[in-house]
């Protein structure tokens, strides 16, 4: 058999088994469309979906050009080209253009030359202008929801116009910004909506199970499990588009003359307790502020003394601080004893949550606070605070504390630090 028969056979067989295996909702709308637009939960298979699309389209049309965009150049290599599901996995070895090692991917270039012509080109939505001038044939856009330029989808719109019916397909858990909304409203766009649990059969049960256990009835998990567009809540201190405007991809690198390790502690260890929230926050020497990491979670007293130890150390923070509200001395007691030497300030809350987060969310109206990466569950509780809530905004109390002991030395946060 030639190579170039085996290239056939194989490009063939990918559309049967995939024909075979995937769900209906995972087809080409059998309608005309100029855009398919994937709503769907964390976990559903929307990255295979985009994948395979893109691939059996560049695979059954010689000679076309095929655009991937994602928000990063990072999330490019990692999920769309080269993660479990991506183009690399799925596309056979003898479809390159030279399949010998796979000469056809550069991963440098996020870009595969096909047996028969055919190009899949990635582009980073984080650099719009790289998408000025290109033509395509087909587009697969991931995780629109969470580009930090939307002038990127105009610019690639703008190229796809090669051959004789261009479209474009978006794969993307929704949020409430502008682009998901203008998209939603258009009558040229397919919509398919889907929840996580519809792909249980290739999730694990366990997984599944602490999905529900934690996120079920909650605004986080009918955002990223449903899939369902929450807006944003009258009253909210913080909406996602404050936080989406300058918010930062997750390997960018920062200079900071400051970093704190903030902790509003849980003093219990049950299954009503809360949980304990962790935040690393960091200011520059221009006094713009960065979310780092937020290492919350549901631990034992002796847990998150350690996790908030671990977490100073990891990004040699300056101090940790820490609200003594309800641990009192236990706080210090407890990282004392596991590091003698590290630096510690407690600080006591002497007004109500709302009263205290003003200041802080006042900083990200200025612009001046950056999230380096994205922080779901972070965001969902800035998002949704409107007052005194059951239960406790852990995370958000944490960094209201981190920004808080950043910021007190200019004088732009009034409050008592014992």
């Amino acid at each position: 058999m030639t190579k170039l028969k085996k290239a056939e056979l194989e490009a063939s067989e990918l559309r049967t088994s995939w024909l075979e295996t995937a769900r209906d909702k995972q087809l080409q709308p059998l309608v005309d469309h100029y855009i398919w637009l994937i709503l769907a939960g964390r976990g559903w298979g929307k990255t295979r979906t985009g994948a395979q699309d893109i691939a059996l389209y560049a695979l059954r049309n010689p000679n076309t050009i095929c655009a991937v965009v994602a928000p990063t150049a990072g999330d490019l290599r990692r999920v769309c080209f080269g993660g479990p599901s991506g183009l690399i996995s799925i596309i056979p070895k003898e479809c390159y253009s030279d399949s010998k090692e796979r000469k056809g991917y550069s991963s440098s270039l996020s870009e595969v030359r096909l047996f028969n012509g055919s190009k899949i080109v990635g582009y980073a939505a984080s650099e719009p202008e790289r998408l000025r001038g290109p033509q395509f044939h087909r587009a697969w856009c991931d995780e629109v929801a969470a580009w930090r330029y939307p002038e990127a989808f105009d610019q690639l719109m703008f190229g796809l116009r090669l051959g004789d019916n261009p479209q474009c397909l978006i794969t993307t858990t929704p949020k409430p910004t502008k682009i998901i909304k203008e998209l939603a409203a258009r009558e040229d766009v397919i919509i398919t909506s889907g929840n996580t649990f519809e792909n249980e059969a290739n999730l694990a049960d366990s997984a599944l199970a602490m999905l529900k256990d934690k996120y079920e009835g909650t605004t986080l998990g009918r955002q990223e499990l449903y899939a369902e567009i929450i807006e944003n809540l009258e009253g909210a201190l913080w909406t996602s588009a404050l936080i989406d405007e300058v918010r930062l991809p997750d390997d960018t690198e920062k200079e900071l003359k400051n970093i704190i390790v903030a902790i509003d502690p849980a003093v219990t260890n049950n299954e009503d307790s809360d949980e304990t929230g962790i935040v690393v926050v960091g200011k520059d020497h221009n006094n713009e502020y960065y979310v780092l990491e937020d290492a919350t979670g549901k631990y034992s007293p002796d847990q998150w003394a350690r996790k908030a130890i671990n977490c100073y150390y990891d990004w040699g923070a300056d101090r940790i601080v820490a609200e003594v509200n309800n641990g009192g001395d236990l706080v210090e007691r407890l990282l004392r004893g596991m590091d003698l030497n590290i630096p510690y300030r407690s600080v006591r809350a002497t007004r109500g949550k709302l009263i205290r987060a003003e200041p802080i969310a006042a900083l990200y109206e200025q612009r001046r606070v950056h999230h380096i990466g994205y922080f779901p569950e972070l965001e969902s509780q800035m998002c949704s605070y409107i007052g005194e809530t059951k239960p406790s905004p852990d995370r958000l109390d944490a960094l209201v504390w981190g920004l808080s002991e950043l910021s007190k030395s200019k004088g732009e946060v009034n409050w008592r630090i014992s």
